[in-house]
């Protein structure tokens, strides 16, 4: 069993739930693993796609094609692309 953590308000609101736990059955990759349950995790690849997930794996930073195993936690953060000074107004 893999335990997935959704967190960011875009990212949840697009998955619908803040913890998915999925059966894998042997090693894959994070990308593969949202692939194989389009269901669950369907919603994540266009955010995944722009660079918009921070992934980390049993709490260490990973990547797209960090692998997974049975008994792993992943967490995907979503990360705006757009990055802000402190000096510019946010958009609205």
């Amino acid at each position: 069993m893999v335990k997935v953590l959704v967190f960011g308000l875009t990212l949840r609101d697009a998955v619908g739930t803040h913890e998915v736990e999925l059966d894998v059955p042997q090693v894959t990759t994070v990308k593969k693993l949202i692939d194989a349950y389009p269901t669950e995790l369907g919603a994540v690849a266009p955010f995944m796609q722009q660079r918009e997930v921070l992934v980390a794996v049993n709490k260490k930073v990973g990547s797209e094609d960090s692998p997974v195993k049975d008994g792993d936690v992943v967490k995907l953060t979503h990360q705006s692309k757009t990055s802000y000074d402190g000096v510019r107004d946010i958009p609205t």
